[in-house]
C-alpha cells in the first residue's frame, strides 16, 4: 500500500512535468513557429554575409589604391574623432641632442584578438595635421640645472593635453624617451633630470605616467623602436592575406618547433642623421650574431605565444652622420695640408688666393674651415668621382668579407629578396636638391650627383632664388649637398656592400600617410599588453558560461528532468550569445572600416575573426537546436499518450484495490 502511494507520487511529479501547463513554452512550439524561427536565422546568416561581402570588396580596392601611394604626402586624412569613446591615446616625448618633440598617437578599440596588434597612427587635429610639437634646445642643456627640466618640457604636454579629451588623460600613458644628447651626459647628470620629470610631471599632469616611461634608451633600443616603427606601417606584421605579397620562410625564435613558417618579409632600415648611421634588418635563427649587436623580441601580448617574435641586427655607428662626416672630413684635411705646407713650405689655403681645391663642394664656391684661431680657404672643384675616393678610407672598413663600417660583422643580406628603406639622409640627398626621392636608382643618382657638383654656384643659387629646390631645402643644403651625396652614395654601396646594381632600397619621409619615426615603435612596443585588457573581457563571457554548466552538472543528478531544462536553457542562451556577437562584430566592422580607411587590419585568415568559419560554426549551433527542439516535442508527445494510458489504468483500478482493502 505504501510502496503504491509513493508510486503514484511520482508519476504524478512526472507528469505535471511533462504536461502543457507545467513544460516550458518553447517545448510547446509547433512545427510552424519551428520553421519561422529557421527562415529568421537564415535571413539573418544571408544579410551578414551581404555586409562581408561588401566589406571585403571595397576592402580590397582600398588596399589597392593604399600601395599606388606609399611615399605620397596624403592631404585627405580625416580628423581624429575625439568624441569616439572606443578611440584611445598615447604621448611620447623624443628628447633629442637639438630639440625635444612631442607626438601624441591614438588607435580604435582592439579587436580581442590576442593574435592582432594595435593599430596606432598618429592623431589628427581638426585641420588634419598630425598633432606633433618641438621646442629647441634639447634636455642636455639642463644638465647642471636639472630642477628647470619640468618647466622646459611643460609647453610640449600641455599642448598635448589641449588635443587629448579630458576624459581620456587618466588612462593615456605618456612616455619620455631621451636619445643621443642624454647618453652623452654622466649617470649622475641623467638620473638628476629623470627624477625632477618622474616628480613634477605627475602633479601637473594626470596621464599614466610612472617611473618606467622615463628614461635614456640606447641606440639599439632607438634602432629596433625605427624598425618596428616602419615594419608596422608597411603591414609586415599582419597575417599573409594575397597570394601575390612577398613571403620568407622563417623558423620562429624560440619555438619548440625546427619547422619553417611562411610570413610576411620585413623591410630593413636605413636612417643616417647629423651625428650617427644605423642600419637594422630581420636575420634567421640560424645567423648567429654578437649580443651587442643583436636584439630578440616579442611583440605580440602573450609571451607563451612565438608568432611575433623577430630578431633584428642593429648597428649604431657614431660619426658616420652626415654632419659628423663633413667635420672629420674637414679635420683631416686641415691637418694634411697644414703638415705639407711646413714640409713643402707651401701656403695652400692659407689666403683666399691660394685656396684649397676641394672636390666635395661644388664647382666655384668659396668656404673657410676655422680651428685653433686659423683660418683655412676652400674653393670647390665639384668632382663627384674624386669625392668619392677621397671619402673612401673614412669607412674604416676591413679585408673581411662580412664587415661593415668601423670592420664591424654584418650578417649577410639576401639582396634578392630583400627590401630597405632609407630615411633622414638618405631622403634628404635624393630628394631635397636632385628631387629623386623614392625608388633609388644607383646610376640615375650617380649622374645628377655628378651633374650637380659640376654646376656653379652661382647658378645653383640663381635656381634656389628662383624656387626650384625642395621648401625646405636651404643654403646650408646647397653648399654641401655634393659631400653628402658622396658621403652617402659610399657609405651605402661600400660601408654596407649594397650592389650598384640593387634595386630594393626606397628613400622616404613618409610611408602611406605617415611620418615614420622610432616613436611610433616605441609606443607600440610598450603598449603590447593592452590587448590583454580587451581580452579579459571575452574570458568573463566564457567564464559566465563555465558556470552555468557548473550549475547544471550539480543538479543532473537529481533527474533527467532538470538535465533536459538546463541544456535547453544553456542552448537558448548560447544561441543568444552568438547572436548579439554576431551584431556586434558587424557594427563594429563597419565601424573600424571606416576609422581605418587608409590602413586595414583585418585578417582574412585570422582563426578567430575568420567570417565563414563563424558563420558556419553559427548555423551548425542553431541546427542543433532546433533538432534537439524537434525531439524534445517528440518525447512530449509520447509521454502525453503513455500518462493517458496510465490515468485510465489508476482510475479503474483504484476502486478494486479499495474494495480489497476494505476486506
Amino acid at each position: 500500500m505504501v510502496i503504491a502511494l509513493l508510486d503514484l507520487e511520482d508519476l504524478e511529479d512526472g507528469i505535471s512535468f511533462i504536461s502543457p501547463v507545467g513544460c516550458p513554452r518553447i517545448l510547446n512550439t509547433n512545427l510552424r513557429q519551428i520553421i519561422v524561427i529557421s527562415i529568421l536565422a537564415a535571413a539573418v546568416s544571408l544579410l551578414y554575409f551581404s555586409v562581408v561581402i561588401i566589406r571585403n570588396k571595397y576592402g580590397r580596392l582600398s588596399r589597392d589604391k593604399k600601395f599606388q601611394r606609399y611615399l605620397a604626402r596624403v592631404t585627405d586624412i580625416e580628423a581624429t574623432d575625439t568624441n569616439n569613446p572606443n578611440v584611445n591615446y598615447g604621448i611620447v616625448v623624443d628628447c633629442g641632442s637639438s630639440g625635444s618633440r612631442i607626438f601624441v598617437y591614438c588607435w580604435p578599440r582592439h579587436n580581442g584578438n590576442p593574435h592582432d596588434l594595435l593599430d596606432i597612427r598618429q592623431m589628427r587635429d581638426k585641420n588634419r595635421k598630425p598633432v606633433v610639437m618641438k621646442i629647441k634646445p634639447g634636455i642636455s642643456e639642463f644638465a647642471t640645472s636639472p630642477e628647470k627640466v619640468s618647466d622646459y618640457i611643460s609647453p610640449l604636454l600641455n599642448f598635448a593635453a589641449e588635443h587629448v579629451p579630458r576624459a581620456k588623460h587618466k588612462e593615456t600613458p605618456l612616455y619620455i624617451l631621451c636619445t643621443a644628447g642624454m647618453r652623452i651626459l654622466p649617470e649622475s647628470q641623467q638620473k638628476a633630470i629623470l627624477e625632477d620629470l618622474l616628480t613634477d610631471i605627475p602633479v601637473r599632469f594626470d596621464f599614466l605616467f610612472s617611473d618606467s616611461h622615463a628614461e635614456v634608451i640606447s641606440g639599439k633600443q632607438e634602432g629596433v623602436y625605427a624598425w618596428i616603427g616602419i615594419n608596422f606601417v608597411l603591414g609586415r606584421f599582419e597575417h599573409i592575406e594575397d597570394d601575390d605579397e612577398a613571403v620568407v620562410e622563417v623558423i620562429i625564435p624560440g619555438s619548440e618547433s625546427s619547422e619553417a613558417i611562411l610570413r610576411k618579409r620585413t623591410a630593413g632600415i636605413l636612417d643616417m642623421g647629423g651625428v650617427s648611421t644605423q642600419i637594422a634588418y630581420e636575420v634567421p635563427k640560424t645567423e648567429e650574431v654578437a649580443k651587442n649587436l643583436l636584439a630578440e623580441f616579442n611583440l605580440g601580448c602573450d609571451v607563451h605565444q612565438t608568432e611575433h617574435v623577430y630578431r633584428v641586427y642593429v648597428a649604431t655607428f657614431l660619426g658616420f652622420g652626415g654632419n659628423a662626416a663633413r667635420q672629420r672630413y674637414e679635420d683631416k684635411i686641415f691637418a694634411n695640408t697644414v703638415q705639407k705646407n711646413r714640409l713643402l713650405g707651401k701656403q695652400t689655403g692659407l689666403a683666399p688666393d691660394t685656396p684649397y681645391l676641394d672636390p666635395c663642394l661644388p664647382l666655384d664656391i668659396k668656404d673657410e674651415i676655422q680651428q685653433n684661431g686659423q683660418t683655412m680657404y676652400l674653393r670647390g672643384t665639384g668632382d663627384f668621382d674624386l669625392c668619392r675616393e677621397t671619402l673612401q678610407p673614412f669607412m674604416n672598413k676591413t679585408n673581411e668579407t662580412q664587415t661593415s663600417l668601423n670592420g664591424v660583422y654584418q650578417p649577410p643580406i639576401h639582396f634578392q629578396n630583400s627590401e630597405f628603406y632609407g630615411f633622414s639622409e638618405f631622403y634628404y640627398c635624393t630628394e631635397d636638391v636632385l628631387r629623386m626621392g623614392g625608388d633609388y636608382n644607383a646610376a640615375a643618382f650617380t649622374k645628377a650627383a655628378k651633374d650637380y657638383c659640376a654646376t656653379k654656384w652661382s647658378i645653383l643659387r640663381e635656381r634656389f632664388d628662383r624656387g626650384l629646390y625642395a621648401s625646405h631645402a636651404d643654403l646650408h643644403r646647397l653648399k654641401y649637398q655634393c659631400f653628402k651625396s658622396a658621403w652617402m652614395f659610399e657609405v651605402f654601396h661600400r660601408g654596407f656592400s649594397f650592389p650598384v646594381n640593387y634595386k630594393n632600397l626606397k628613400t622616404a619621409l613618409q610611408v602611406y600617410d605617415k611620418e615614420v619615426q622610432w616613436t611610433l615603435g616605441a609606443i607600440l612596443y610598450r603598449t603590447r599588453f593592452l590587448p590583454l585588457r580587451y581580452g579579459r573581457e571575452f574570458g568573463q563571457r566564457e567564464s559566465n558560461e563555465r558556470s552555468f554548466s557548473a550549475v547544471m552538472m550539480r543538479h543532473g543528478s537529481h533527474g533527467v528532468r532538470m538535465s533536459r531544462v538546463l541544456l535547453l536553457a544553456l542552448a537558448m542562451r548560447r544561441l543568444r550569445s552568438l547572436f548579439v556577437c554576431l551584431c556586434f562584430h558587424v557594427g563594429r566592422d563597419i565601424q573600424q572600416e571606416t576609422f581605418r580607411a587608409s590602413h586595414a587590419h583585418w585578417r582574412g585568415f585570422s582563426f578567430v575573426y575568420n567570417h565563414y568559419l563563424f558563420s558556419g560554426c553559427f548555423l551548425v549551433v542553431l541546427l542543433s537546436i532546433l533538432l534537439y527542439l524537434l525531439r524534445l516535442r517528440r518525447i512530449h508527445r509520447w509521454t502525453l499518450r503513455s500518462g493517458s494510458a496510465a490515468t485510465l489504468w489508476l482510475e479503474e483500478g483504484l476502486p478494486a484495490q479499495k474494495m480489497a482493502g476494505t476486506l
